[in-house]
C-alpha cells in the first residue's frame, strides 16, 4: 500500500517557510509516529531539511535533484520512480509519502492508494499546500474528530481516505 500521511489546515496548508504554521500538537505527532514507525517514509529534499535529521525507527528515502548529495542514515534518489523502487526494497506492507508539496503532488495522482490525513481546524499563512481531495477519486472511509486541549491547541480530526477502483 502506498500512503500520503499530512496535516493541513482548512485551506489545505501545509507549510509556510520550511516550517509548519501551526502550534505544535502533539496528538498529531503521535499519530504520524505510529502509523509511520517501521515503514519507508518517502520526502523532498527540503521536507528533510525542516526535519533536520532521519526520522527513527524507519527507513528515510529523501529525493532530490542534486545528484551528488549524500545524507547520513537517508537513501537519496533522483525521482519518485526511484523511491518507491527504494522504498519497495525494505519488504514493508506500507510505504509513506510525508512531503512536501511537489511529491504530494505527484503522488496523488499516479500512485498513492491511501491519504492519512490531520484536519487542523484554523486558518494559517502558509507557500506549501496540498492538492485537494477530489471526492470522485477518494473516499473516506474513516474520521475521528477531538477538541482542543493543553497539548493540541486547535480542535482536529484524523481523516483517512481511499483510492476509488476504477471501472474498466
Amino acid at each position: 500500500m502506498i500512503s500520503l500521511i499530512v496535516a493541513v489546515d482548512r485551506n489545505n496548508v501545509i507549510g509556510n517557510r520550511g516550517r509548519l504554521p501551526w502550534p505544535r500538537m502533539d496528538a498529531d505527532m503521535q499519530h504520524f509516529r505510529e502509523l509511520t514507525r517501521g515503514h519507508p517514509v518517502i520526502m523532498g529534499r527540503k521536507t528533510y531539511e525542516s526535519i533536520g535529521h532521519p526520522l527513527p525507527d524507519r527507513p528515510n528515502i529523501v529525493v532530490s535533484s542534486q545528484k551528488e548529495l549524500k545524507i547520513e542514515g537517508c537513501d537519496v534518489v533522483d525521482g519518485l520512480d526511484a523511491a518507491l523502487e527504494r522504498a519497495r526494497s525494505y519488504d514493508s506492507r506500507e510505504i509513506f509519502f510525508i512531503g512536501g508539496g511537489e511529491l504530494y503532488r505527484q503522488a496523488i495522482g499516479e500512485v498513492a492508494t491511501r491519504i492519512e490525513l490531520t484536519r487542523i481546524e484554523g486558518e494559517f499563512e502558509g507557500d506549501a499546500f496540498f492538492p485537494e481531495i477530489s471526492g470522485k477519486e477518494w473516499k473516506e472511509i474513516s474520521r475521528e474528530e477531538h477538541e482542543a486541549d493543553e497539548e493540541n491547541p486547535y480542535p482536529y480530526a484524523f481523516l483517512t481516505y481511499e483510492k476509488r477502483k476504477k471501472n474498466v
